[in-house]
Formats: structure tokens, C-alpha cells, sequence
């Protein structure tokens, strides 16, 4: 049994995102050009069944399938991408107003942030995922005997790779699920293993303009970790769960050397907003042009796109290096 995850992270990290910058939901141009495991089409072989009825830890504990479910709800956007990825796309019915990838998911007004047992039953799902459990979602859908799969943030890779394989195993997609993992750890053990380890740069990156910021603890800290950069934030003096809000001055005594902003649809960041300001205007990396533009999407998710994340790291911090 594998121990549960807490929710904490992922209930923090999507406020600050959705209350701090005010998300639209709106698509934007990917930071890298895809080589991770995307999306297929509805045309997705169907799932099979052979393996039903299954069991999955997930973090609500057991969780039971008697049958390959064909009306899956997801309210999370993370989720919805792996399970378009892993080919269940075809059984899912509804999704919720921030799952904006792919294009062709069935997105509806239902939230994972404000969940609403009525509406959510009002789809007749036999299978609902989600990353927080929200105002008891889970025990509120059980007393209607909805099977609920809770799949928190990932605090690490490994992870977030474990739960697309349980997300694989309940919806009958199990092989495929295996396949985008090992495509993921393939990938992305390469791109580390190309990264230039040996300048030692500092990095600071932005969750939203109050600013607050991400430490070597969180699962994002996790992939910066992979290219050998220094955490600013992990020297903050309130760590808050792992997500500490940096005053201006903390960030331009540390002046790292790259910053890295995953605000910039949601909230409009850029080096030209930073250097506006208290302080900021002088800072290492705003004078030697190493302010990143992320894709807030891809810099707030778990799913299978994290290797394009990675991607646009290792590709600034390549940069980087050649410019030092």
C-alpha cells in the first residue's frame, strides 16, 4: 500500500493560480515544441475490459471498478490531459472549466475548485477523478454511490508517474498508460543528462505577481532540480507548505541569475512588468535578458506534458550557460 498523498500543495497551488492571476482558461503557444506523449484523438482504440473488476490505491485508499467505465468526469486539468494521453478520451463525458487541453475534451462549467454534487451527478458518471477533495467531494459522491478516484498533486515524478498508471488501470487503458510513463522517464532522464550542471545559476520561479514562488520541495522544484539550479525561495523564511510569498526586497538581494514566470497568460508577466518593479530593474537576470516566459499551463501541471516543461528549462539553462 502505498501511502496517501496530501492535497494541500495541489488545493494551494491551484488558489494561487486561479485567485491570484485570474485564469481564463485560454490556450497559448507551448514554451517548447512537443515531444512528449500528447493527446490522441477520439479515434483512440477502445479500452479494454479484460482486466475488470480492478482495484487502485489511489489517495482515498482503495478504490473499487466492477466494469471499464464509460462516463468519466474529470475535474482536473491535469488529470484530463492524462487520460486523453493514456487513449480514455472517448469515455470521457464532461471536464471541468479549466481543463483547456486538448482541444477536443468535452469541457463544461463544472469546477474542481468549487465542486457541485448536483451537476456532477447530472452527467450519470461511473467514474469521477479528481486532485482535491474539495468540500468532502468524495464522500458526498460516495453517499450516491459514484466511484471517486482522488489522484493529489504530485510532490515528486515518480509521482506523477504512478498515478497515470492508476488512472490507466481504472479506466481499462492500463497498457497505454504504460507506455506514455515509460516515454516521460525516457525523455526526461535524457534531458537531464544533457544538462549543463557546472555554472551553478540561481533561479527564482513566479507562481503569481504577489509574487509567490516555488521551492526545491514542490514537484516543480523537482524538474528544476534536474538541470542543477539553485532555489532562491528555498531560503524564505516562510516556506508555506512549500510555496513561501517572497517580498520584492528578498528577491532582489538574492538576484538570481535566471527567473523563470509561470504568470504570464493568467497575469501578463514579463521583463519589461519585473523591471517596473521596487528594485528589480537592476537585477542579474532582467539586465542579461534570462527572464522565461513559461507556458502557465505546462508550469502548474502534473500530467504527461511535464517533458515540455523540462524542455523549455533545459533550453534556457543551456542558454544560460553559453552566455556565462
Amino acid at each position: 500500500m502505498r501511502p496517501r498523498r496530501t492535497a494541500l500543495a495541489g488545493a494551494l497551488l491551484g488558489t494561487l493560480i486561479l485567485a491570484g492571476c485570474g485564469q481564463t482558461g485560454t490556450t497559448a503557444t507551448p514554451s517548447a515544441a512537443p515531444s512528449a506523449p500528447t493527446a490522441p484523438t477520439a479515434s483512440s482504440a477502445p479500452a479494454s475490459s479484460a482486466d475488470f473488476p480492478v482495484t487502485v490505491e489511489a489517495g482515498n485508499g482503495k478504490v473499487t471498478l466492477a466494469k471499464k467505465p464509460e462516463r468519466i468526469v474529470s475535474l482536473s486539468a491535469t488529470h484530463t490531459e492524462t487520460l486523453f494521453a493514456i487513449g480514455a478520451g472517448p469515455q470521457v463525458v464532461a471536464v471541468d472549466d479549466q481543463s483547456n487541453y486538448p482541444s477536443e475534451a468535452p469541457k463544461t462549467d463544472l469546477s474542481g475548485f468549487k465542486p457541485n454534487v448536483e451537476a456532477i451527478v447530472a452527467q450519470k458518471p461511473d467514474l469521477v477523478i479528481v486532485s482535491n477533495d474539495i468540500d468532502q467531494i468524495v464522500a458526498e459522491l460516495g453517499k450516491v454511490n459514484v466511484p471517486v478516484l482522488l489522484e493529489p498533486a504530485a510532490t515528486k515524478l515518480d509521482e506523477a508517474y504512478e498515478e497515470i498508471a492508476e488512472i490507466g488501470a481504472a479506466t481499462g487503458n492500463k497498457a497505454k498508460a504504460d507506455e506514455v510513463v515509460s516515454g516521460m522517464k525516457t525523455a526526461m532522464d535524457k534531458l537531464a543528462a544533457e544538462a549543463p550542471k557546472d555554472k551553478k545559476l540561481t533561479y527564482y520561479h513566479e507562481l503569481d505577481q504577489t509574487p509567490y514562488a516555488a521551492t526545491s520541495q514542490t514537484f516543480i522544484g523537482q524538474v528544476y532540480g534536474l538541470f542543477g539550479l539553485t532555489n532562491i525561495a528555498d531560503k524564505a523564511p516562510d516556506q508555506a507548505a512549500g510555496y513561501p510569498k517572497l517580498s520584492a526586497e528578498f528577491v532582489a538581494q538574492a538576484d538570481p541569475d535566471m527567473i523563470f514566470l509561470g504568470d504570464v497568460k493568467c497575469c501578463g508577466q514579463s521583463k519589461d512588468t519585473l523591471a517596473k518593479r521596487p528594485g528589480w530593474k537592476g537585477l542579474s537576470a532582467i539586465k542579461n535578458d534570462q527572464v522565461i516566459q513559461l507556458d502557465d499551463d505546462l508550469a502548474s501541471r502534473w500530467g504527461p506534458r511535464v517533458v515540455q516543461l523540462a524542455e523549455s528549462i533545459g533550453a534556457a539553462v543551456a542558454k544560460a550557460g553559453a552566455k556565462s
